[in-house]
């Protein structure tokens, strides 16, 4: 963590540090990585390796802009705000298709979102899950040491929970089935169905920063980057997250 940067004000927003953190999987910089080395070769090859380990800077004030100004424009099916530029405003616009080139998805517009249910629960049991399959929620650490990684890295990253760590959502062992079984799943719709869903709601979290950050230096690559006075910092993957894993 960067001593000088600003701390959130929960009073204010609702910030969580590892709320779409990365993971780091270089086994050098956290060497307690050993203790996953049987899902670890297989995690470097799935095909959302930017979506989990692009280690962005996240500025405060580009995020907070862009949640204070967001709109959602259900005709043109774009969330639309503002960058601001040498003191201008500079139009942002965000489509479904803007998150799959950006965050580098590999799904198709026609890719599922939801794999049929049998095939779900089966792989649940390859993986060594001990819970109840019927149940309305699953939980993280019923499933073996390896695949308990995997999922972790997929809830830090990819969902838009804040909390709550243990219970997965339904789309995130979809996900997490996909990558498994090497099937089409629709990545981009998901992170673009949140984000919208965030806009058009009462709540004022600052959902996504690192894919949003991603997204405003992909349209403005000149936005002013204050390092020493506006960082926002997440709570990256490190060894004391994978010790309380392994």
């Amino acid at each position: 963590m960067c001593s000088n940067s600003i701390p959130f004000e929960p009073t204010k927003v609702l910030f969580n540090p590892i709320h779409n953190a990365c993971c780091n999987l270089d086994e050098e910089q956290n060497p307690l990585l050993s203790e996953f080395s049987s899902i670890l070769e297989f995690m470097k090859r799935v095909p959302i390796q930017k979506a989990l380990t692009d280690r962005r800077l996240v500025f405060r004030s580009h995020i907070k802009r862009f949640w204070k100004h967001a709109t959602y424009d259900e005709q043109s099916k774009t969330i639309n705000s503002v960058v601001k530029i040498n003191d201008e405003k500079k139009p942002i616009v965000i489509s479904e298709a803007v998150v799959q080139e950006v965050i580098d998805f590999p799904n198709e517009e026609d890719s599922p979102t939801k794999l049929p249910e049998k095939m779900v629960k089966g792989c649940m049991l390859r993986m060594g899950y001990s819970g109840d399959l019927n149940s309305a929620s699953h939980l993280k650490s019923k499933f073996t040491k390896s695949y308990k990684f995997l999922i972790h890295s997929g809830l830090m990253t990819m969902t838009h929970q804040k909390g709550g760590f243990d219970a997965m959502r339904d789309y995130l062992m979809n996900m997490v089935v996909a990558l498994v079984l090497n099937k089409k799943y629709n990545f981009s719709h998901i992170v673009f169905h949140y984000l919208v869903d965030e806009v058009t709601s009462d709540r004022k979290t600052w959902l996504y920063p690192r894919f949003v950050q991603m997204m405003l230096h992909h349209a403005y690559p000149d936005l002013d980057k204050n390092e020493e006075k506006d960082l926002l910092v997440l709570s990256h993957m490190d060894n004391d997250s994978i010790r309380s894993l392994a």
